[in-house]
């Protein structure tokens, strides 16, 4: 039987970052034991559910194995702490401790099987951070709509959302994704509210990316600039850049054909691992 209309919902129970996690995690895709591996990193406010039908959908579609799973303070796994703030440092710590120590929970190799990273916003930030930080184990690296620096309209749009948050259903509307949503929200919005954040950029990781890289972001994107993505370009060479008109912070919503055939051919592209 494939697996590609089969979703299996498990919890990887882990130690890192100094502290114990159980994670929910969801294989989708190819049940064939050599298709390529494509890990889905989500958003700043995204979960397993979130994604909804599209991690199988992009997993048809390229051939692969597909894990999705929701960070520490997202969906159904381990709340951050009462009162817990994320350090300016977040991303980094996701992509060099936690990231690998959940693959290792998950029994993978992650130097003998590659995985491509697929990583949307924060998502895909941590995507090129792991890639800098472990270049013998990753395949690729596919990053929509990520952060390499904070600007002015990122911080803008979500200082909206908090106000968002505190006026209208926003809470309600997480509540059906996460099971502590204040967990989700209070610690992507708080961190990057905070002006010791405006500081944060990538400029020391990405020129140490060996992987190809394509970047993703919409020409509309209300969190961020193209120059995101053209600065990948700009310390990593090797970066395939898609910019999509009409389309706004998320274009695996609003061009999700596009976005998926993108995908589908650079995971084609990409050489085998010997």
């Amino acid at each position: 039987m494939s697996a590609c209309d089969v979703a299996d919902t498990v919890f990887a129970e882990f130690h890192a970052g100094g502290r114990d996690l159980r994670l929910e995690c969801q294989w989708v895709g190819s049940d064939l034991p050599d298709a390529p591996l494509l890990v889905f990193l989500h958003e700043g406010l995204g979960s397993v559910s979130m994604w909804k039908d599209w991690p199988r959908q992009v997993c048809e579609a390229a051939g692969c194995r597909g894990l999705v799973y929701s960070r520490l303070g997202y969906g159904q796994s381990t709340p951050l702490r009462s009162e817990e703030k994320r350090p300016v440092d977040y991303m980094h710590r996701e992509a060099r401790d936690v990231l690998p120590a959940l693959l290792r929970a998950l029994d993978l190799d992650a130097r003998q099987d590659q995985p491509v990273l697929f990583g949307h916003s924060d998502g895909g930030s941590i995507a090129l951070l792991y890639a800098a930080m472990h270049p013998d184990a990753v395949a690729g690296v596919v990053a929509a709509a990520p952060h390499i620096l904070v600007e002015d309209v990122s911080v803008a749009s979500i200082a909206q959302a908090r106000q968002a948050y505190l006026d209208t259903d926003l809470r309600a509307r997480l509540g059906r994704h996460h099971a502590d949503p204040d967990s989700a929200f209070r610690g992507w919005n708080d961190i990057w509210l905070d002006p010791a954040f405006r500081r944060w950029n990538l400029d020391d990781y990405l020129p140490r990316i060996a992987c190809p890289v394509l970047a993703i972001q919409g020409v509309d994107d209300e969190y961020g600039s193209l120059a995101q993505i053209r600065g990948i370009r700009r310390l990593a060479p090797q970066t395939e850049l898609l910019e999509l008109p009409d389309c706004g912070h998320s274009a695996h919503k609003d061009q999700p054909a596009r976005v998926i055939q993108a995908i589908a051919s650079f995971i084609g592209g990409l050489e085998k691992p010997r």
